[in-house]
Order: C-alpha cells, then sequence, then structure tokens
C-alpha cells in the first residue's frame, strides 16, 4: 500500500472582518440552528472578495434568477448561504469562543472541514461540476481568520467561570445572612419540623 503520511499544509493568512453593530444586530435575529449551522461552516462573518456586480445587482439576481431552492435556504443565513466560497468564509465557531486552542484549522494540520470542495450546480439543485476559483494560485480553501496560531504548541485556554466556581464550592461558600422575614420563616419551618 502505498500511504502519504499527512503532511501539514502551510497556513494561509486571511484578514479577519469586524461586524458592525448593525450587522451584530442581523447575526442575533437569526434562528438558533441556523446560527450554529453558519458558525460551523465559517459564515457568520464571511468576507467577500471583490466583486464586479454591485450588492443591488447581486439581490436582484438572487431574487429574479435563483431558484427557489437555493433562495429559501439563503434568506435563513444572516449574510447569506449559497453565496460564499471557501475562501471567502470568516471565523471558526471555537475562535467565536475563545477557544483558540481547538481551532478548527488547528486540526489535522489544516483545513479539512468539509473537504474545501466547492461544486456548480443546474437549476434543479444537481450537481454538474467542481468549482475551481482563485487565478492568483492560491487555493480556495477556508482558513479560520482568526489570527490565533495554526500551527505549534496549542495557545494556552483561559479559566473559565465554572472552574472558578468549581474551587470555590471546594473551598466551601461562606454563609450568607438571611433576611428578616426569611429568618422568621425558617424558624417557623423549624419548629413544624420538631412537631412531627
Amino acid at each position: 500500500m502505498n500511504e502519504t503520511p499527512n503532511v501539514a499544509s502551510p497556513v494561509i493568512r486571511r484578514p479577519q472582518r469586524t461586524l458592525t453593530p448593525e450587522e451584530h444586530e442581523t447575526v442575533r435575529d437569526t434562528a438558533l440552528l441556523n446560527f450554529q449551522g453558519g458558525l460551523i461552516m465559517g459564515i457568520i462573518d464571511p468576507v467577500p472578495n471583490p466583486s464586479p456586480m454591485s450588492e443591488d445587482e447581486g439581490a436582484w439576481v438572487r431574487e429574479e434568477v435563483w431558484p427557489a431552492f437555493l433562495t429559501d435556504i439563503d434568506r435563513k443565513y444572516p449574510f447569506g448561504f449559497w453565496r460564499w466560497s471557501k475562501c471567502e468564509r470568516g471565523t471558526c465557531w471555537n475562535c467565536f469562543a475563545r477557544r483558540c486552542d481547538l481551532c478548527v484549522h488547528r486540526q489535522e494540520g489544516g483545513p479539512h472541514v468539509d473537504d474545501n470542495t466547492e461544486w456548480v450546480r443546474d437549476t434543479r439543485g444537481v450537481v454538474v461540476a467542481k468549482f475551481i476559483l482563485r487565478p492568483d494560485g492560491a487555493p480556495c480553501v477556508w482558513w479560520c481568520r482568526c489570527p490565533c496560531a495554526k500551527t505549534g504548541p496549542a495557545p494556552v485556554r483561559r479559566a473559565r467561570g465554572r472552574r472558578r466556581q468549581k474551587e470555590t464550592a471546594e473551598s466551601g461558600p461562606e454563609p450568607r445572612p438571611l433576611p428578616v422575614d426569611a429568618q422568621a420563616d425558617e424558624a417557623t419551618a423549624a419548629e413544624e419540623y420538631t412537631l412531627f
């Protein structure tokens, strides 16, 4: 058998996009299931390549030309679903959660999420060809746009609130004084308990 070892791909650095307050509102209004899917696919903060078509022209094409199956799915995501090629995708879900040690593109030495293949479809949604983009020679792959390290030792994970809560629980919480009304209720409850 001729097996090739898993060789780490060179990291491709692409600029990260910062969402505007209006864009944050758009993301917040997304249904939770679609939001989770968008995080997994890296399309919560896509960074579009320059297009010869204006946004208004693109909106017209999506409304008037795209078949229904494309527009139905595309409308469910904050910035669309079908509009983004792999190289336009943004930050991975782990980096969004400030868990850069688990960045999707640290895993397996490179971007293996969804195998980075784009497809050309006909009007019924049937795949007719593999899509190859980027004439500058850069591969059309999704590399998480977080500036964190994608190779080398994993970044140190920040302490989380749960760990601090656990440490506090082990040392024992300090008893809080009860409000006056609660003290009276507690005394009454104690008396009732001793009666039975």
